[in-house]
């Protein structure tokens, strides 16, 4: 299941190329990975996990749009029957959504599909 996790995440030929493989030395919090590959270690973690609900505060934020489109293509494929809450400022992001909810200071301003929304 984690190397399935991986290659779903598009991670597994990176993570095999590694010094030790699965038992490679990851510095804290990380920091020997790029933030778009931590970011896909974290997907492959709540895939693993089986988890319901995943909530994505920002993702895309400080990675590049390569990074962002694998990380969009996963969250689309792997999580298709979880409920995915994604919160974000571009609407890149959140285009493939079914139900965008725009909010300002707390309040609810539109509620609506993204083509709704966008029109």
């Amino acid at each position: 299941r984690l190397w399935e996790a991986l290659e779903i995440a598009q991670l597994k030929h990176m993570v095999k190329s590694l010094p030790g493989g699965l038992d490679a030395m990851v510095t804290e919090g990380g920091e020997n990975f790029s933030v778009g590959q931590r970011q896909l270690f974290c997907l492959a973690r709540a895939f693993v996990r089986k988890s319901s609900i995943l909530i994505m505060d920002e993702a895309t934020a400080s990675i590049d749009m390569a990074t962002e489109n694998i990380l969009q293509k996963v969250v689309m494929t792997a999580f298709a029957d979880r409920t995915v809450v994604t919160i974000a400022h571009r609407v890149h992001t959140i285009l493939t959504a079914d139900v965008v909810i725009v909010m300002k200071r707390g309040n609810i301003l539109e509620y609506d599909t993204p083509e709704n929304l966008l029109s």
